[in-house]
């Protein structure tokens, strides 16, 4: 897993691709048996003491940021439709009381990701990334011209829980201060996040949670966290997002004999093991997990 993985961008199709694609990104499932591949190292993920709840912790995660009244804030921008939400979660049993907290009050306590919420985070998450007006939308990738425009991938496209177009919404409003020092720790940091999905960072937002990463550390960049503590927030959101994957690249670390806990979580989420090409490669030396739940999707 030493050499490095070429990061390729990859060129999007359609609007109606890109949702589709939205639907089924994380039931992507690259534990398929290649015959070519040498033989796979094939190791308990509780061998050795190593517990899922190491990585999906049962409690939820603390994440370092503090929601206040952004809920409020891109509902009021029109970001996000509360008709369309309540729509939408009313066919799943509606809101439940914490998930109704972050839309509508001005403050929320400390902020956990939890296994039951997680895909309600991913869709709040999203929202933010993408209405909140940066210059990684509107000149980085997405802004691109050989891409053709950013309202053809599967973030802006596949975003529906606005009010009207999610382009009228697309980095358009100042619902973050970030200085000019925070604006590049974001952009550092953003560059070497990866999601197992697709090949590019978070600092190319083509993806639904690549936009929702990006959300995730503007707040996190604008309410003073370290880059260390990004870091392992960012971590516990992909874990969280793509369950199998990491618990799988926790299995790859234990076979190497290297606790999970002592992992950089730098490291983790670079290109090498969080991108879709680095945990191809990954997987020629370990055979996947199957986490029982299924991973946040979004919408």
């Amino acid at each position: 897993m030493e050499k490095e993985i070429k990061k390729d961008y990859f060129l999007p199709v359609s609007v109606i691709i890109a949702a589709i694609f939205i639907a089924v990104a994380v039931m992507y499932k690259t534990g398929l048996e290649n015959p070519n591949y040498h033989k796979k190292t094939d190791i308990p993920i509780n061998q050795n003491n190593i517990r899922e709840s190491e990585i999906l912790s049962n409690e939820g995660i603390i994440l370092p940021i503090r929601w206040g009244d952004l809920g409020i804030k891109m509902t009021n921008a029109g970001v996000i439709d509360k008709q369309k939400i309540e729509t939408l979660y009313a066919d799943r049993g509606g809101l439940d009381s914490e998930e109704r907290k972050l839309l509508e009050n001005t403050e929320n306590g400390e902020f956990r990701i939890t296994k039951k919420n997680s895909a309600f985070l991913l869709n709040l998450f999203w929202a933010l990334g993408l209405g909140m007006k940066n210059d990684i939308l509107g000149n980085g990738e997405m802004n691109n011209p050989q891409y053709g425009g950013a309202g053809n991938f599967a973030s802006t496209g596949g975003w529906t829980l606005a009010n009207g177009d999610a382009m009228n919404h697309y980095n358009r409003h100042q619902f973050i201060t970030l200085t000019p020092e925070k604006q590049q720790l974001v952009e550092r940091v953003s560059k070497n996040i990866y999601r197992p999905c697709c090949g590019n960072s978070t600092h190319f937002p083509d993806c639904n949670h690549g936009m929702a990463m990006l959300g995730f550390l503007e707040l996190a960049a604008s309410q003073g966290a370290s880059e260390n503590q990004m870091y392992k927030a960012a971590l516990a959101l992909n874990s969280y997002w793509f369950p199998d994957t990491y618990l799988t690249i926790a299995k790859y670390f234990q076979s190497k004999g290297i606790a999970w806990n002592s992992v950089d979580p730098k490291n983790i989420l670079a290109a090498n093991y969080s991108s879709a090409q680095g945990y191809q490669q990954l997987l020629k030396e370990i055979t996947p997990v199957e986490d029982k739940s299924s991973g946040s999707c979004g919408i």
